[in-house]
């Protein structure tokens, strides 16, 4: 199943995705899709979903703003050089233990929302990454196997940067991580049913028409799961949190002459199984 959150920013209406352009909505029975209503699950969504879709009731996407599937997560927590390639495109050694930063919950936005470069920015950057949102509360996990009980779905994420916040600025991740529009989502939330295989998952990014960034899951150093038992042991994580499991290679931050973001680049970007993202980088507020 694919749950959306279509409409206006701020007035978001959760859907299903049906079939390759359509949409049912269910915010009559779903008030949104955020930490009171995810632990739930979606699954009894289906018999409605599927009467309603029958009744004719089911309508065309026609372009109607997509905002991010998840609605105020309680954190973004990110793994940095978490596929064996792209540590090595910029001459890092894997680490021997997950490294994990946070990004600001409100940098979140749509899939295809504008991406505002911060004030004074120099060296901003992109990441396309396979997210999975947290299904219900979650703490000292003790296997894979549990962990995938733990999870309500995978998206799409752009963990967008700004490298020197990130490293000149007293080498705080999170800084160059946390600006405002840093983390387009979506455009849906996909149920694992509709994932069999998280580590067989081709990811892509173009810039301006030129492909920056292609990979596969398949060179993940922990998969997602080992990830969500991984940070149990230290936090508790909540219902829509977001964890972000890295990004391949092909970032600007990798290149001998960096070809870094301006105002009026546009990004696209996808994960096989789980949708695309276009934003344009406009200039500061």
């Amino acid at each position: 199943m694919r749950i959306a959150r279509l409409g206006p920013a701020g007035a978001e209406r959760p859907c299903v995705v049906v079939g390759e352009d359509a949409y049912v909505d269910v915010s009559d029975v779903l008030p949104d899709v955020d930490e009171s209503t995810i632990p739930r699950g979606f699954s009894w969504l289906e018999p409605l979903v599927a009467e309603r879709t029958a009744a004719g009731l089911a309508r065309p996407l026609d372009g109607r703003r997509r905002g991010a599937p998840v609605a105020r997560p309680h954190q973004i927590l990110c793994v940095g050089l978490n596929y064996r390639d792209h540590a090595a495109e910029i001459g890092a050694e894997v680490p021997a233990m997950p490294l994990v930063f946070s990004k600001a919950p409100n940098t979140i936005v749509g899939p295809d929302d504008d991406v505002r470069a911060p004030r004074g920015f120099s060296r901003l950057d992109w990441e396309v990454e396979l997210a999975l949102v947290v299904g219900r509360r979650t703490s000292y996990l003790g296997s894979t196997a549990e962990a995938r009980e733990h999870v309500a779905g995978f998206m799409v994420h752009n963990d967008v940067s700004e490298r020197a916040f990130q490293d000149d600025h007293g080498g705080q991740i999170l800084k160059g991580k946390s600006a405002e529009t840093f983390s387009p989502c979506g455009p849906w939330l996909v149920t694992p049913d509709e994932v069999p295989d998280v580590l067989a998952l081709g990811l892509w990014l173009d810039v301006d028409g030129t492909r920056r960034q292609t990979g596969s899951t398949a060179t993940m150093v922990l998969d997602p799961f080992e990830i969500l038992v991984h940070l149990s042991r230290y936090m508790v994580l909540e219902p829509g949190d977001v964890l972000s499991t890295g990004t391949p290679p092909g970032v600007a931050n990798g290149m001998a002459e960096p070809a870094w973001l301006q105002p009026g680049s546009v990004m696209t970007l996808g994960v096989e199984g789980l949708g695309t993202q276009r934003q344009r980088v406009v200039a500061p507020r």
